[in-house]
């Protein structure tokens, strides 16, 4: 069974529990899902839903930040509760230490010298992780490499 019928069981799940909370986050995904599978005309993979679960993850991280700066606790609260739903789909997340060891290892397979080759490194980096990292993160430590090696 794969990732949008688990999402489409756990849906059902979440209407007989009257998870409210579980309830409106899977059919937020599952409406973005189905928009995305009508725009490419097929169903989807599974690394495209997974693509999908991370741009709904970042969407909610985005609204916690507007959210904060606003002050509006109810809001930031209730997007924190549906990004800890989405989150629990998608792949686990690799820490820190083994993040700096795969941009490490793609720095010196592509013979990166400095920030200006960060465009060289980020592509085969985030095709490495598939969706195990964040792509800022990910980002700021190749920056830190980067930087460090600069002549």
């Amino acid at each position: 069974m794969g990732l949008q019928e688990t999402l489409q069981g756990d849906l059902t799940e979440a209407l007989r529990a009257g998870d409210k909370t579980r309830l409106t986050a899977l059919r937020l995904v599952l409406a973005t899902l189905k928009n995305a599978q009508i725009e490419k005309g097929r169903p989807l993979d599974e690394g495209e839903v997974v693509r999908v679960l991370q741009k709904e993850a970042k969407t909610h991280r985005e609204s916690i930040t507007e959210f904060a700066k606003g002050n509006r606790q109810d809001l930031v609260a209730k997007e924190e509760a549906e990004l800890a739903v989405v989150e629990s789909y998608l792949p686990s997340q690799i820490g820190r230490e083994e993040l700096v060891a795969a941009a490490q290892r793609v720095i010196d397979a592509v013979g990166a010298s400095g920030p200006r080759d960060i465009g060289k490194v980020m592509p085969r980096l985030l095709a490495e992780l598939q969706g195990r990292v964040d792509g800022r993160v990910a980002s700021q430590v190749v920056q830190e490499l980067l930087t460090r090696r600069q002549p």
